[in-house]
This record gives structure tokens, C-alpha cells and sequence, in this order.
């Protein structure tokens, strides 16, 4: 049973024991209603209470049932909700640890409500890109006010119970709790006092019955719609939730009922919630590997180092710090470690003056940073993550001194963002304890990790690695070894794309807002300043050696030969003042790149935004489905996760391939035999992988 029934001398208690959170699923659901219906019929009963076991009251809804037959049978939430209210025994709900979603319209529909301190308590559907949908925005603005409902819906951020209680005039607690360990005694001792009210006579009280009113009406919720417009310009979820507390103040509590139920089937329909279900589904998912049982040994990690302290050394090891785990930070010149140390203090006391981060906290942390010269002080690390520049030789250099001192069973790992992981193994004498770890710049900032799977790369190692990347508050994501791995394998056909329209008659300018305002962080163009174009450049330049029929716009070459780097040398695509990210269109680059099209006889056309985020996108999408079908990623979302967390693509859009789903397969596949067509573009490339070609046929989806 997901809902435990128990009688205390003249109270029932109900318990909802549907672990982890007991997510108000059909089963749960129903056993909420037995037990209400048995409470009723049993003389002896005086007064009902509901309570959670565990480590929550209720998390919510069960999203495991979100779009199956189970979500919407009945008894549904708002049937058991209506089945509290309805009750003619007093009903408290005891909550405590947990109270959100779902949870929290339960506990409003209850005629009293006793919270344990600490309780965490919020209304988080909007980060699902819903509202909430069982009389949320109806009962809680008339429990805390309209402003602090509203605040509390928009925002889906957990507020504590003690805090809520310490609110005047508040409505949604009858009683804090001295203690979450004195909360069942107390909430049954409650339950007894009011049942001996009501004997007397008099009806329960019902959230639903108090008043909702907003002193400024219109005024405020106009002023509210602004807010959220400008913070929330993509998601639809926001402004909804507005319209749905406006209901609750304009007329009877049954139409506002129905507002919001309408409300929320219109956002349960739209492809921004089923994004970001997609997204929340895909990144718990990304954390499990097929054949890597969830009760493999994990291997200790309580000392790590770090080979390297410049930009990316140095925000690996701040990742490591912040989570209170010793790093060794080890480089070859006195100076580059000074360096190195400064830049670490430098970043944390910018948080601390923004009051991100207390005196003692950044002193802490600094506490656990210590410095070597010489690769024997390393022989006591549990993990090593190498982050020395990008050049197998060099690699190959530690790690056979990383071999020579570390101790067996230590974990020695790559930070190489496109180097072949097997080969930097086949350096030590024991590849089954090398990995890739590669972080994404800036490395203590970024949330991505992408966890490189050696050809030898033991079991334990791959799910010790899982556990330090969520320790450290990385979503990690498996990659089998290839070039450039799941995002930068990707990210160079995008490249690749962004050229040949310049070439075809686009200025860096027009591609990257076209993107941009598709959703992107930042465009191509952007993002080569950003990231250097130095390295592209010295990428391309490995290509014309090992794949001389890969086909390549020149222009990015001819803007490296003029030593226009990026951002770091105040000139790219774009120009930089010092100091300063805004990217200023440059008239020489124009220039230069429509010389290059007159010298290859190409007349520049007019080109649609449609047609830019098309190839920019679909070229994504093409290179996924070869990487999925190749097995270098586990599943599609996968592949989204990295692209969200790691490359800046649309959150509303849940990833290339959830993008992809969505356009419709059948219509991806015929924009890319439509490229095939066009002599300047790579028409090898446009050929629908196989896994692609053959879902359309099968009219299936990633």
C-alpha cells in the first residue's frame, strides 16, 4: 500500500508511504480516499490527520504517470482534495521535511495544518513549465496574500515553514511545531482539541471560503504581467500563473477553479512544458550507464590534485574546494602556481564582495588548497585530473609521470576536450583507471562534465566519477571516444555550417542573430571570439592533414592569418573595446570575407533567418544521430542534456533532438536532402544518417 491507515485511540492517521517523495500517484491517491471514506465510517473516530513517511509530507504529483492514462484517472488529485474538504471530521495535515506540488494543494484542501520547522514548501510547476493545476493559485493566495502567493508560484522556490509562520496574519499554519521529532505527538493533540471544538457545533473551516482580494487589482497584476514578461520572454508558464491569481480575486472560488484548470491543460499541451519535462526526465536519466549496476563499489575520493593552474586548472580545482575536498594543485614554474592562486582568490573574492559567499567560507576553502612543484607530493591522491594544453605529446608527459608516482587505484583522469582518451591510457600501465573528465570553460561556472569512457575504463572508476561530478554540482554525461566526443564532434559541423553561409552570402552579424534570437546564448561567430579562434584554427588545420575531403570555408583561416583571435586580443569576427564583451561588426571582415566570395566566383544571395537556424540546427541534429548510432552516447537525451548544459542551446527547445521530435523527423530529414542540393554546402554531409532515415520510415522519434 502507497498510504498507511493507523488508529490512535480517536484519531485515524493516514501516512502517504509512496517513497522517494511521495509522489501523489493513482495508487497513493486512491489509498487517500479509502482511508478518508474508513475514518468516516468508524464511530470511534473523532478527528483525521494525514502525514508522509520519510524524508517528506509530499513532493507532488508522481511525473513518473505525467501523460500516461494514471495521471488523469480517477479519484484525481482534485477529487481527493474535494474528498478532505467535504469530510465531516476535522482533517490536519501534519507536515513536515517535504511539502510541495500536489503535496501543498493537499494540505490546503485539509481543514488545519501543523508544520514541523525546517520544512521546505513551494509550488514548483513552473519550472515544468506548468502552473500549479489542483487549486494552488486558487487557496494560497487566500492563506498568505496575493502578493506572496503569487511570488511563491512564479517563482517555484522553496520558502521555509518557520518562516511562513512568523508572517502575520497568515492563514496557511494553524500551528508550528516545536520540532519535527514532536510533530506527530503534537499534530494528534491538535487534532483531539479542535475535534472537541467542532462537537460543539459550527462548520470545519475551508481555505477555499476566506476572502482573496488585491488592494491595487489590475494596477498590480498589470505590473506583475511586465515583471514577468521581461524575465521569462520564452516560457509561457510565468504569465499563466498570473492570469490564474488574478482569477482566484475576481470571482467565485468554482470559476476560479476552472480557470485554472484550463490554464493549465494550455500549458500542458505546449512545447515548452514538454521541453522542460523532457529536460528534467533527461538529466536524472543521464547520471545511470546500461551496463554499470546502480550498487558498483565506489572507490574513495578524498584528496584530489590538479596537473596545471591556469584558467581551467584553476576553476576544476575551485569545484572541488567549494564541495570541501582537499586539491593539490601541481604545476612546473613558481610563478605559474602564484598565478594560479591569485586567480583562485581573485574569483572568490569577487563572491565575496557581491555577499554570494561569507568571510569564512572563502577562508575555508582557501585552507584546503595546497601547491607543488614536484609530481612525487601527488602519491596520496585518490583523483588526478590533468589539464595541461591540448597536444597528445604533452599528455603523454604526465601521465607517465602520473603513472610512476600515483598511487594503485588512484584515478587519473584527462581534462582533454577532443584528444583520444584510449591513447593517453595506453601511456600508464593501468588504463582501467584512466577516464576523461573534460569541463567546460569557465570550469567552476559551468554545469556541464562530460565523462569520457575508455575502451578499458573499469566499472568502479566510471561510477565513482558519477558520484564526484554530482558532488560537485555537475550534471555529467557519458561519451564513448571520438574526435571531439558528444558537444564539439557536434559544435564542428555547426562551424562548418556558419562558414559556408558566410561564403553563400551571410555577414558573422545576420547568422549570429538569427540564432540568437531562435534562442541561442550566442551565435557561431560570438562564440569563436569567445572561445578563441586560434583553436578552431589549429583544429582545421589537423583536419586538412588526417581528412583532406572534409570541406571547409576558408574564411575563419584567413581571419587567423590577420591575428584576429577573438576577445582575448580585442579583435575576431567582431571588435572588443578593453574591458568590455560587446561584439562591434568589424567593416574589414565584411570586406575581406565578400573578397573571398568574388575570388571564388560565388554571388552572394539573400538568405531567410529560417534557412540560417535550419543548417545551423539541423547539422546538429544529423552529427547526434551518427553518435547515437555509433554508440559513442547512451540515449538522444543525452545528447540534449549536453547541449543545453554545455553549449547554450534554448532551454524552451529541450535540446537538438527534443527539437528535432518536435518539427517533425520526416520534415528534418527533407530540409537536409533540400541542402544536399545547393553545390556550396557539403552534400555528403546532408545524407540522413542512418539511424535518422530509418526512424523516419518507421515514422519514429529519438
Amino acid at each position: 500500500m502507497t498510504a498507511e491507515y493507523k488508529v490512535h485511540g480517536d484519531v485515524a492517521v493516514i501516512t502517504l508511504n509512496n517513497p522517494p517523495v511521495n509522489g501523489l500517484g493513482l495508487a497513493t491517491r486512491r489509498a487517500l480516499v479509502a482511508g478518508l471514506t474508513q475514518a468516516q465510517a468508524d464511530a470511534a473516530v473523532k478527528a483525521i490527520v494525514i502525514t508522509g513517511a520519510g524524508k517528506a509530507f509530499s513532493g507532488g504529483a508522481d511525473i513518473t504517470e505525467f501523460g500516461t492514462d494514471k495521471a488523469l484517472a480517477e479519484p484525481s488529485l482534485h477529487t481527493a482534495i474535494a474528498a478532505v474538504e467535504q469530510c465531516a471530521k476535522p482533517v490536519i495535515a501534519a507536515i513536515h521535511s517535504v511539502c510541495m506540488g500536489g503535496g501543498l494543494e493537499l494540505a490546503l484542501g485539509c481543514h488545519y495544518r501543523v508544520a514541523a520547522p525546517g520544512c521546505s514548501v513551494a509550488l514548483p510547476e513552473v519550472k515544468l513549465g506548468l502552473l500549479p493545476g489542483a487549486g494552488g493559485t486558487q487557496r494560497l493566495p487566500r492563506v498568505i496574500g496575493v502578493e506572496a502567493a503569487l511570488n511563491m508560484i512564479v517563482s517555484g522556490e522553496p520558502v521555509k515553514s518557520e518562516f511562513i509562520a512568523g508572517v502575520p496574519g497568515q492563514k496557511l499554519f494553524d500551528r508550528l511545531a516545536a520540532s519535527p521529532e514532536s510533530l506527530a505527538e503534537e499534530a494528534l493533540a491538535f487534532a483531539r482539541s479542535v475535534a472537541e471544538d467542532h462537537a460543539k457545533g459550527g462548520p470545519l473551516p475551508l481555505v477555499r471560503n476566506l476572502p482573496c482580494k488585491h488592494p491595487q487589482g489590475d494596477a498590480y497584476f498589470q505590473f506583475a504581467r511586465n515583471m514577468v514578461k521581461g524575465m521569462a520572454k520564452n516560457f509561457p508558464a510565468p504569465a499563466k500563473c498570473v492570469d490564474a491569481v488574478e482569477a482566484a480575486t475576481k470571482g467565485k472560488f468554482a470559476d476560479g477553479l476552472a480557470a485554472e484548470r484550463d490554464l493549465f491543460i494550455q500549458l500542458m499541451w505546449s512545447s515548452e512544458s514538454r521541453a522542460l519535462r523532457h529536460l528534467f526526465f533527461a538529466e536524472r536519466a543521464a547520471s545511470k550507464i546500461p551496463d554499470v549496476p546502480a550498487d558498483t563499489p565506489l572507490r574513495a575520493i578524498n584528496a584530489v590534485a590538479v596537473i596545471g593552474a591556469g584558467t581551467m586548472g584553476g576553476g576544476i580545482a575551485m569545484n572541488f574546494l567549494n564541495a570541501g575536498i582537499p586539491v593539490k594543485m601541481l604545476e612546473m614554474k613558481p610563478e605559474a602556481l602564484e598565478r594560479g592562486v591569485a586567480t583562485i582568490r581573485k574569483n572568490y573574492e569577487a563572491q565575496v564582495a557581491k555577499k554570494k559567499l561569507k568571510q569564512d567560507k572563502y577562508e575555508q576553502r582557501m585552507a584546503l588548497l595546497s601547491t607543488t612543484l614536484d609530481y612525487a607530493d601527488l602519491k596520496d591522491a585518490d583523483l588526478v585530473i590533468e589539464a595541461v594544453f591540448e597536444d597528445i605529446g604533452v599528455k603523454e608527459a604526465v601521465f607517465k609521470q602520473l603513472d610512476a608516482v600515483c598511487k594503485p587505484g588512484a584515478i587519473l583522469a584527462s581534462n582533454t576536450s577532443t584528444l583520444d582518451v584510449n591513447k593517453i591510457a595506453s601511456f600508464t600501465a593501468r588504463p582501467q583507471d584512466v577516464v576523461g573528465l573534460h569541463f567546460f570553460s569557465p570550469a567552476n561556472v559551468m554545469k556541464l562534465l562530460e565523462v569520457v569512457r575508455g575502451d578499458k575504463t573499469a566499472k568502479d572508476v566510471m561510477a565513482t566519477v558519477m558520484v564526484v561530478a554530482k558532488k560537485i554540482k555537475k550534471t555529467a554525461v557519458v561519451s564513448g571516444v571520438c574526435d571531439g566526443f558528444i558537444g564539439n564532434r557536434m559544435i564542428e559541423q555547426y562551424g562548418r555550417q556558419g562558414g559556408f553561409l558566410l561564403d553563400e552570402g551571410c555577414t558573422p552579424a545576420q547568422v549570429d542573430r538569427a540564432i540568437e534570437k531562435f534562442g541561442f546564448a550566442m551565435g557561431p561567430f560570438r562564440m569563436g571570439d569567445l572561445a578563441g579562434n586560434d583553436i578552431g584554427w589549429a583544429i582545421r588545420k589537423r583536419r586538412y592533414v588526417e581528412k583532406p575531403d572534409m570541406k571547409y570555408s576558408k574564411t575563419a583561416d584567413l581571419l587567423c592569418e590577420r591575428g584576429r583571435f577573438g576577445q582575448k586580443t580585442g579583435a575576431g569576427w567582431y571588435d572588443y573595446l578593453p574591458g568590455k564583451r560587446d561584439a562591434i561588426p568589424n567593416a574589414e571582415v565584411e570586406q575581406m570575407i565578400a573578397e573571398h566570395r568574388q575570388a571564388l566566383g560565388i554571388t552572394p544571395r539573400k538568405i531567410s533567418d529560417e534557412e540560417i537556424v535550419q543548417r545551423l540546427v539541423f547539422s546538429l541534429v544529423n552529427e547526434a544521430a551518427h553518435i547515437l548510432e555509433e554508440g559513442i552516447a547512451n540515449k538522444a537525451s543525452d545528447i540534449d542534456v549536453v547541449y543545453i548544459f554545455g553549449y547554450g542551446f534554448p532551454v524552451h527547445r529541450g535540446g537538438p533532438l527534443n527539437y528535432a521530435n518536435e518539427v517533425g523527423l520526416f520534415n528534418v530529414a527533407a530540409a537536409m536532402q533540400r541542402f544536399a542540393q545547393n553545390p556550396l554546402d557539403d552534400a555528403n554531409f546532408w545524407q540522413p544518417a542512418p539511424l535518422l532515415a530509418r526512424l523516419v520510415a518507421e515514422g519514429k522519434q529519438f
